[in-house]
């Protein structure tokens, strides 16, 4: 066993200047990261009091300048804008002149690769698209999620081993996503982590309304079980009554949800639509109970069987209401959380 003292990373010779336009959740983040592994921050944009406190938390002594002056100053810029933003910034600085020629422009988008920044490589530049499959906080403990998260990588061929790299120092696995793929991919990462948060919140909401003390104490043990079986054995993890073909609790569920959460009706029938389907296409949910059920979720109205309801018929569902947007600077995924 080596017991000899292993050098600190950031004794090493710095071998990129780092640069970050858009201090949300993810670019400080990552320069941090990158800093850690022996890269040097050297200029950071940003404009909001959130994005400079993220700034000076996690690039303390960083210089906050102009995204312009960001690019003049680093070898290495990351891009960490909001998706819809980026286009547009990107075009921007390459017809400014900003953007030098060898200098590596990364962007964390999960929604685009690397055509996205065709201006920036006309005009010389290096495009990678890395996008860390996590979701941002905006504090220090995200530095240290990095270790083992998995980011979806886009680049040209000639610089593969220059993105593979990269996210190797920053702790990340490299999985390589095809440029047409990109948005399916972020799509998947958005159902999976972005909704669960709003499912989770709405059920502790529920809970709270139930009288339970303790929600997320209850909710904790459930939903870690739940999602290990689900990545170990996808839709043979299926339970609960939709999959049994219970009608009447999902009736009863409905009701209640009408009665004390009527914002939540449309979800719920929703993805129990969802995991009828699944649980019909793998067996699980038999074919004879299949049509009460389903029948339930259609309209979301009561069963005819449900002594809460007199004559078998209910009010149609009500819309669910339209979230707030999110921190435009998370990128993670998503995640975006981004999250991004």
């Amino acid at each position: 066993m080596n017991t000899s003292p292993q050098p600190d990373p950031r004794d090493r010779p710095a071998r990129l200047s780092v640069g970050v336009v858009g201090a949300g959740r993810v670019g400080p983040a990552l320069a941090a990261s990158l800093q850690l592994a022996g890269h040097r921050p050297v200029a950071v944009s940003a404009v909001s009091a959130a994005s400079l406190r993220r700034a000076e938390q996690l690039l303390p002594d960083v210089p906050v300048v102009t995204p312009a002056e960001v690019l003049e100053r680093a070898e290495l810029v990351l891009l960490t804008v909001p998706d819809d933003a980026l286009p547009e910034l990107v075009a921007g600085l390459a017809e400014t002149g900003a953007v030098r020629p060898g200098q590596l422009l990364v962007h964390t988008s999960g929604r685009y690769g690397v055509k996205v920044l065709d201006p920036a490589l006309r005009a010389g530049a290096l495009p990678l698209a890395l996008h860390p499959a996590m979701t941002f906080t905006g504090t220090p403990v995200d530095v240290q999620r990095l270790a083992g998260c998995s980011f979806g990588v886009t680049a040209p061929e000639e610089l593969r081993l220059a993105a593979e790299a990269l996210v190797i120092e920053m702790g990340g696995e490299p999985e390589w996503i095809a440029e047409e793929n990109r948005p399916l991919y972020h799509a998947a990462l958005a159902l999976g982590a972005n909704h669960l948060v709003t499912l989770v919140a709405q059920s502790l909401e529920l809970l709270r309304t139930a009288g339970v003390g303790a929600p997320d104490r209850m909710l904790g043990p459930l939903l870690g079980a739940a999602l290990d079986n689900a990545l170990r054995s996808g839709d043979a993890a299926l339970t609960g009554p939709v999959a049994r073909g219970d009608a009447g609790t999902v009736s009863a569920h409905v009701t209640e949800l009408r009665r004390h959460a009527p914002q939540t009706v449309a979800g719920y029938l929703a993805m129990a639509r969802a995991t009828a389907d699944r649980a019909l296409a793998h067996g699980l949910l038999k074919p004879e109970l299949a049509e009460d059920l389903l029948g339930v979720l259609a309209d979301g109205t009561t069963s005819p069987g449900d002594p809460g309801n007199r004559d078998g018929r209910g009010k149609p569902g009500d819309p669910g209401n339209p979230g707030d947007p999110g921190d435009q600077g998370d990128q993670g995924g998503e995640g975006e959380g981004d999250p991004r």
